[in-house]
């Protein structure tokens, strides 16, 4: 297992810890101590699949990635490929990323209960300031698939004078938004 270490554009891919303090001693903002090398030895060590975050100072960190890529080029390659949304053509298996896309997508006309959590822009009484509160908005409608019931219901509530045009509405694809097919 090869260790990526990055530090804001210094960035190295090692074979072994004494490569990675290596790394980090050269650095001038990075002061190593017998703390910060053991910490990062328990967490080569791990079966910690996970990157961490090593803080150097209160608002300073550097970035430890595991990965069985040997060069730098393999490493961002398949950054890059995992990061792209398509059907595996060896597998022909499609992520869980790709079936929700695809099912958001896909043309279901009929009625629609939809429920939305949105940060919604009010003003605080006597003090000419604003805040975001959390507020739900829950609706039954015609839609012809899950993208047009949200695209309806965003637009409904950006067009009521009662909403602050500075409100922020979650994606479609995060929690803060469901939609559930009731029949045509």
């Amino acid at each position: 297992m090869n260790l990526y270490l990055r530090f804001f554009n210094d960035e190295v891919l090692v074979e072994n810890v004494d490569q990675a303090i290596a790394f980090l001693s050269q650095l001038p903002d990075v002061k190593l101590d017998n703390t910060l090398r053991a910490e990062l030895v328990r967490y080569a060590e791990s079966n910690n699949p996970y990157p961490k975050r090593f803080k150097i100072s209160s608002k300073v960190y550097f970035i430890v990635i595991k990965t069985t890529a040997n060069t730098m080029e393999e490493f961002k390659a398949y950054a890059t490929d995992s990061a792209s949304v398509s059907v595996s053509e060896e597998t022909g298996v499609e992520t869980e990323k790709e079936a929700l896309a695809r099912s958001q997508a896909t043309e279901n006309p009929g009625w629609y209960h939809a429920l939305i959590k949105f940060k919604r822009v009010l003003s605080v009484a006597g003090t000419g300031k604003f805040q975001y509160v959390d507020t739900e908005f829950e609706a039954k409608l015609k839609a012809h698939s899950v993208q047009d019931c949200y695209n309806r219901v965003v637009d409904h509530l950006r067009n009521r004078a009662d909403i602050d045009p500075r409100s922020q509405f979650p994606s479609i694809r995060g929690r803060n938004f469901k939609a559930d097919f009731l029949g045509a």
